[in-house]
């Protein structure tokens, strides 16, 4: 009996040391990047996860390339929790999926208060929708038209022109058709090179993958990229909210947002390093018509339930905080 005992407090103790040294379990964080394990999406959360470990949370990062599994991986359990493109996070929370429409944030100096808005706490119950929360924001860098013709730098020009759109994205195939363009569905992974491959006349992607994608192969002698930010794509951390402590997601959110600096750092330097001779360069009449087609567009989009019209309603606020010539601020509440 008394060995009995000794055997069974070595247990008890041997038990409270892997509780302690918090290894019994971890957390699966699954992250996409079009580059896969040794892209840059990748590299940032290697931070996160030594970040997470001070914390006292072990997360094992899986890298994917698709976000088409990374969604059904994650929809299903086996993430418990996923970075993914803003656009995909509208599924979960329809809030923060805002951020990634068409002329709500016009510049990075824009997009820097309302990711300081996203992060205060005054704000978080926002951040929870059902069983998912959204646990960090970070910038990935606006969206350009890349084209294969440098002719196509007005709307007009755009009409009838191909343009590849996320397959699973109701909303890209709504404003193509608004803007009387051609949308050809495809997975995100093939988009660089169905551009390429000339099965399209337009594609669009923050510069930051440009260069790894290697679409200046499709963009050729005749083509370029118009400088007139479309959208802004985010990268959303999405977790399951009930498989991470209490606190947690503010705290995850602190994080992301003290790198914020560094992440848009990145993409400008993206920007700064394309070839001068590649950009097209939109008058300020064209960004304006753009910005109003979008703008009336979202607004029927929200009532349909696509948009947060309570997101929509602070985009616009934050606009105009530091208005531009020309913009909307003047005008009633986009509400």
């Amino acid at each position: 009996m008394e060995s009995q005992l000794r055997v069974s407090w070595r247990l008890i103790i041997m038990l409270c040391a892997v509780l302690a040294s918090g290894s019994v379990s971890a957390q699966s964080l699954c992250v996409y990047d079009p580059m896969g394990a040794a892209g840059p999406y990748t590299t940032l959360f290697k931070d996160y996860q030594l970040a997470a470990r001070r914390w006292g949370l072990k997360m094992e990062l899986k890298p994917y390339s698709d976000d088409v599994k990374l969604d059904a991986d994650f929809s299903s359990g086996s993430c418990d929790a996923a970075a993914m493109l803003g656009m995909r996070a509208r599924e979960y929370n329809i809030f923060t999926g805002t951020l990634d429409a068409p002329s709500v944030i016009e510049n990075y100096a824009q997009e820097r208060g309302i990711m300081a808005m996203m992060d205060s706490p005054n704000i978080a119950t926002n951040m929870v929708s059902g069983a998912y929360e959204v646990i960090g924001l970070m910038p990935i860098g606006a969206a350009y038209a890349i084209v294969n013709d440098r002719s196509i730098n007005t709307l007009e020009r755009g009409a009838g022109k191909r343009v590849l759109v996320m397959s699973w994205d109701k909303t890209q195939f709504a404003i193509a058709k608004l803007l009387n363009i051609n949308p050809i569905g495809v997975a995100v992974d093939s988009m660089g090179s169905s551009f390429n491959e000339g099965k399209a006349d337009i594609v669009v992607t923050p510069i930051e993958v440009f260069k790894a994608l290697q679409l200046e192969r499709g963009v050729g002698s005749r083509g370029g990229i118009v400088r007139k930010p479309l959208f802004q794509f985010t990268l959303q951390l999405v977790s399951h909210k009930a498989k991470f402590p209490s606190g947690f997601g503010q705290q995850s959110r602190d994080y992301m947002f003290s790198r914020i600096d560094y992440e848009l750092g990145l993409v400008r330097n993206a920007e700064s390093n394309i070839d001068d001779r590649l950009w097209i360069y939109a008058n300020h009449g064209e960004i304006e018509k753009w910005n109003s087609t979008m703008r009336k567009a979202l607004v029927t989009m929200s009532n349909e339930g696509i948009y947060d019209a309570k997101m929509l309603v602070l985009l616009h606020n934050e606009r105009c905080r530091t208005p531009l010539e020309g913009s909307e601020c003047p005008m009633v509440s986009e509400r």
